[in-house]
């Protein structure tokens, strides 16, 4: 009897010092999405794809005027118009819809595509961003930002984990220099 009321007594110091521990426990919330994409690293990705596609928006644009001046000029003249001239006009407008659509297309799958590229070749440097602001500031718990459904703005260490991965950017275009 007195081994198991020993028993009950450890367990029972164990649980107190449990929760004694998880009272002290630190947690940080984390949007490793938005860590990555307001990075130097991530800015310099969107000003090589904006070189990359400047021709392709430039021939959106040129299309999205021609349209927009086609369907006025249909406005404009569609009372004296012949049924003729409005079916090559639709023809028209339709072919400038589906060349537009196409430029659209082509842009978006490549920037999907650019954009799971950078987040494969940063998997690394998050994991070493987030274990640096983890031993820095201590931090027994990391959350994802999705999985807190509230949290309070204090425990959000996306800005940090962007610090470092910008010194870590820094570090490596510095030597590369």
């Amino acid at each position: 009897m007195n081994t198991f009321k020993s028993l009950i007594v450890c367990l029972s110091l164990a649980l107190v010092s449990q929760g004694a521990f998880a009272q002290d426990t630190k947690i940080g919330v984390l949007n490793a999405l938005q860590a990555l994409f307001n990075s130097d690293a991530a800015r310099i990705v969107q000003e090589e794809l904006e070189q990359e596609f400047s021709d392709d928006e430039a021939r959106a644009n040129e299309l999205a005027e021609q349209l927009t001046a086609l369907q006025e000029r249909y406005r404009q003249n569609e009372a004296v118009m012949s049924q003729e001239e409005i079916r090559r006009m639709n023809s028209n407008a339709q072919d400038l819809q589906v060349q537009l659509q196409l430029i659209q297309e082509r842009v978006q799958q490549a920037l999907q595509e650019k954009n799971q590229e950078f987040l494969q070749s940063m998997q690394e440097e998050l994991a070493a961003a987030v274990t640096d602001v983890v031993a820095e500031g201590g931090f027994d718990l990391i959350l994802n930002v999705d999985a807190a459904p509230y949290f309070a703005p204090v425990l959000d260490i996306t800005a940090r984990v962007t610090a470092k991965l910008n010194q870590a950017n820094a570090a490596s275009t510095g030597e590369e220099q």
